[in-house]
C-alpha cells in the first residue's frame, strides 16, 4: 500500500490518527498485510492486549475504541502497521477487506530497552 494512501485514510482528528499520521510523515516504515482475519477474534486479541497493557502501564492510545469498534464490525479485516521511525511508538491498522476504508486504529508507546 502506497504512503499516500495511509495518509488519505489517517484524515481523522482523533488522536491515534494524528500520532500515526505523524510518525508515518517523519519517516515511520508501513506495511500493510495480505489476507484477512475475523474482526471478531481480533476484538479477542486486542482485548486482552488492553488488559495487559493496563496491567504493566503501558501508554495506549484509542485502544478501547479500537477494542469496541472491532467487536461490532462483522467483516474480515486487513492489518496494516506504522512503526515509528525511532521505534518509540507502533500503530496497528485495522481496515476493510479491500483496503479503502480504515475501520479502527490504535497505538501503543515500545518500552525502551
Amino acid at each position: 500500500m502506497e504512503r499516500e494512501l495511509f495518509e488519505r485514510l489517517l484524515a481523522g482528528d482523533d488522536e491515534a490518527s494524528v500520532a500515526a499520521l505523524a510518525a508515518l510523515r517523519r519517516g515511520g516504515s508501513h506495511v500493510v498485510w495480505d489476507g484477512t482475519a475475523p474482526a471478531e477474534q481480533l476484538a479477542l486479541i486486542y482485548g486482552r492486549r488492553l488488559r495487559h497493557t493496563r496491567l504493566r502501564g503501558i501508554e495506549t492510545t484509542n485502544l478501547v475504541h479500537a477494542v469496541e469498534l472491532l467487536g461490532r464490525y462483522r467483516r474480515p479485516v486487513r492489518l496494516g502497521r506504522i512503526r515509528a521511525a525511532d521505534g518509540s511508538w507502533t500503530f496497528m491498522l485495522f481496515l476493510t477487506e479491500d483496503g479503502s476504508r480504515l475501520i479502527a486504529r490504535t497505538g501503543v508507546r515500545r518500552a525502551r530497552t
